[in-house]
């Protein structure tokens, strides 16, 4: 049936946020494709880093992604790159969403599908995170890019640090890769009016569920050079529990001790509505209101 069709999102991270011709060539695999549709592709200077929303049906995604993980090794050098962002790899990280029609078990076996593919072509060592971690260490991303492309030179080679598909050795110029299935998250930034990077991660550690904070947040300190400011950037891996609004006005509150103010925030990629829905709600005060209420929440059932 036409209507039971399978659709996955994959929201992969690829280190270049810099250069438009090597963008394009990376951004390209996903474009005009039958069965494929690009949402949206993100690039970050500061980062030196590009987010690429992308959803399509299985088997037409999974040759689409693994497509594009080839042009990131063409066109990505990890040995001279420099960004603002955490990155172990030229293809940093790559999600996979169950969207319609698609159980989180069958994601977590689609994602493992698309790891050893990629491993075996490209001789590049990729980790299973999130959902579908062989070991409870490596469900959180943080854990195994500690360190980063340069500390990973050495940690791949301890047993416990064995990637699950692919060489024990890093491939020279794209690093390592982690691949995984996980529920949507909002990737959600806070801008400060301050250059103190000190205070930015003095923030996100009060934030972050790690050292305390809140309990579906990572986050990490930034900064903006081009801008002259810091943000707090953090991953709200479960919005319905964690959310936007309460992620922005502890950051606020924290923000005081320092005498720094926000002057802004930004959402990365896409964001479910309801997340949106969920802050106005909170900031408007409204009573008992619900997504039923909202207009094109009605129109697309």
């Amino acid at each position: 049936m036409a209507g039971m069709k399978k659709i996955i999102e994959c929201v992969p991270n690829f280190s270049e946020g810099r250069n438009s011709k090597n963008i394009e060539k990376i951004v390209a695999p996903f474009r005009g494709k039958k069965g494929v549709k690009l949402l949206d592709y993100q690039t970050d200077r500061d980062h030196n880093r590009m987010v690429i929303t992308v959803v399509g049906e299985p088997d037409a995604l999974k040759t689409a992604v693994i497509a594009a993980m080839g042009c990131a090794i063409e066109v990505i050098d990890m040995r001279t790159h420099q960004g603002q962002h955490p990155r172990m790899g030229a293809i940093d990280v790559v999600p996979f969403i169950p969207i319609k029609n698609v159980h989180m078990e069958e994601a977590i076996a689609f994602s493992k599908e698309v790891a050893k593919k990629a491993a075996q072509k490209y001789s590049l060592p990729v980790y299973l995170y999130e959902k579908s971690a062989s070991r409870p260490e490596r469900q959180n991303l943080t854990n195994i890019r500690k360190g980063q492309y340069e500390g990973m030179i050495e940690k791949i080679k301890q047993a416990k640090w064995k990637p699950d598909f692919g060489p024990a050795k890093i491939h020279p110029a794209a690093g390592v890769t982690a691949i995984g299935a996980r529920t949507p998250l909002v990737a959600y930034n806070v801008n400060l009016d301050s250059g103190n990077l000190e205070i930015a991660n003095e923030i996100a550690k009060k934030v972050r569920h790690i050292s305390g904070g809140l309990r579906y947040c990572k986050g990490i300190g930034i900064e903006l050079k081009d801008r002259g400011l810091v943000q707090v950037s953090m991953n709200l891996t479960d919005y319905s529990k964690t959310a936007l609004y309460r992620a922005f006005e502890l950051i606020k509150v924290e923000a005081r001790r320092y005498g720094v103010n926000v002057i802004g925030s930004e959402i990365v990629g896409l964001v479910p509505m309801e997340a949106l829905i969920d802050a106005a709600a909170y900031y408007l005060g409204l009573e008992d209101f619900s997504m039923e209420q909202v207009l094109e929440s009605r129109i697309w059932e």
